[in-house]
């Protein structure tokens, strides 16, 4: 299990907190140091079952400066969401949990963090 996480985000600690309460195994990846790459990125999309601008945290400065309100959410936008993600992490919903079983949550409520502890 590895969580993609910000250590300034509350949400991310309260999922941390949680993992460890409920004694869990996982990897934590820091991903506004280690920026997730395009493929990365497509690859828990694709755990997820979500779209890029699913994930995307649109009140984020970046996005703001972007434009990416306007921005088309269709499959052939999809790369230019994903380049988006990859070149500015800070818009990455987060914390993002991959679990065993090769999917992928979003835990930012503590029901989304016992769904991928319960995914193994």
């Amino acid at each position: 299990m590895e969580i993609w996480i910000n250590p300034a985000c509350s949400k991310c600690r309260s999922a941390l907190s949680l993992l460890d309460a409920e004694g869990a195994d996982y990897v934590v990846r820091r991903y506004l140091e280690d920026v997730p790459s395009e493929d990365e990125i497509r690859a828990v999309l694709e755990r997820l079952g979500l779209e890029p601008w699913d994930i995307t945290r649109t009140q984020e400065d970046d996005a703001k400066e972007l434009g990416l309100r306007d921005w088309a959410r269709d499959d052939a936008s999809r790369d230019r969401w994903v380049k988006a993600l990859a070149e500015h992490p800070r818009l990455i919903q987060r914390p993002i949990i991959t679990a065993e079983d090769g999917t992928a949550v979003v835990g930012r409520s503590e029901e989304a963090v016992r769904d991928a502890l319960s995914r193994g």
